[in-house]
């Protein structure tokens, strides 16, 4: 039974920001760095620094896979060259048992156009025994501008994969996709790049239509990304956003119901998210089995 959790982030833009960190947590409200708060893994590949990890729990295998942005802004390159002439690659890494880890390899997604590849997840679609995974690329329109939209592509295996296709278009340009599902529906929580707040929607058909969900508290809730979703082990769902406008790191809502859109933000002593400023990253919920192993390994 999954009763624990590892959050796995990055902390910022330092020199060793840009990479992968741990950290655990018995309730999923209060985490411990591990490492002694260094990075678990790193990419020496690409352009040699990733962002926003994303880690699951393969339904095929089931192995470990830790897909993330091939991105290092720590380099000096600045936000518009990543933006517009980024990588168009996803870094994984795969693991038996979130100790050991392959070395990384990468998704090249060759997407005409696209001047990045950001944030990548994946949602296990069960009517095709594969994983969807989407990400945000910046694209060059017709009329010679560019705007962020999620595209996504099939894959069984994290190696081969299907040729990307557009998945997500709003009026503002959207970025930050991430997936839970629960009671035969997907919950979808993205960033409108423009207002800076997060959206919600919904649909019971992984590529099909989606209705959006109001919500007074995300709409009360500007400059935040990296949007977090998990069900704690209570029966509570649990959303996190990344104040990156604050530099203050995730700031974690509850709710009973996902459906409902009705969200309340946790009063600051009853979380305690580690002594780093965690950026934009996921929540994996893990056996204790699985907790006393990476304790044991990485304390």
């Amino acid at each position: 039974m999954e009763t624990s959790y590892l959050f796995v982030h990055f902390t910022g833009e330092s020199p060793v920001g840009e990479q992968v960190y741990f950290a655990i947590s018995r309730d999923g409200a209060h985490f411990r760095d591990l490492n002694g708060g260094n990075p678990v893994l790193r990419s020496e590949i690409g352009e040699r620094g990733v962002r926003d990890p994303f880690i699951l729990r393969s339904r095929i295998d089931g192995k470990f896979y830790i897909i993330a942005t091939d991105l290092r802004i720590a380099n000096g390159k600045g936000w518009g060259v990543a933006q517009n002439e980024g990588s168009r690659n996803i870094v994984i890494w795969r693991s038996d048992d979130l100790i050991a880890w392959s070395e990384p390899w990468m998704f090249d997604t060759a997407l005409e156009g696209a001047g990045c590849v950001w944030a990548p997840e994946a949602a296990y679609d069960e009517s095709r025994d594969a994983y969807l995974v989407f990400w945000a690329s910046k694209m060059l329109m017709e009329n010679g501008h560019r705007k962020q939209k999620i595209y996504r592509a099939y894959t069984r295996d994290f190696v081969s994969f299907t040729e990307p296709v557009l998945y997500i278009e709003k009026g503002d340009d959207v970025i930050d996709t991430t997936i839970v599902h629960e009671n035969g529906v997907f919950y979808r929580f993205s960033k409108d790049e423009t207002t800076k707040r997060i959206i919600m929607d919904c649909g019971r058909d992984l590529i099909g239509e989606f209705t959006e969900i109001h919500s007074d508290a995300l709409a009360s809730l500007p400059g935040v990304e990296g949007p977090i979703a998990f069900l704690r082990h209570d029966g509570k769902w649990c959303l996190m956003v990344d104040q990156f406008a604050k530099g203050k790191g995730y700031l974690p809502l509850l709710t009973d119901d996902i459906s409902s859109g009705r969200f309340t933000v946790m009063d600051g002593g009853d979380y305690d998210l580690g002594r780093s400023i965690k950026r934009h990253g996921s929540i994996l919920p893990i056996t204790a089995e699985e907790y006393d192993r990476l304790d044991r390994a990485l304390a």
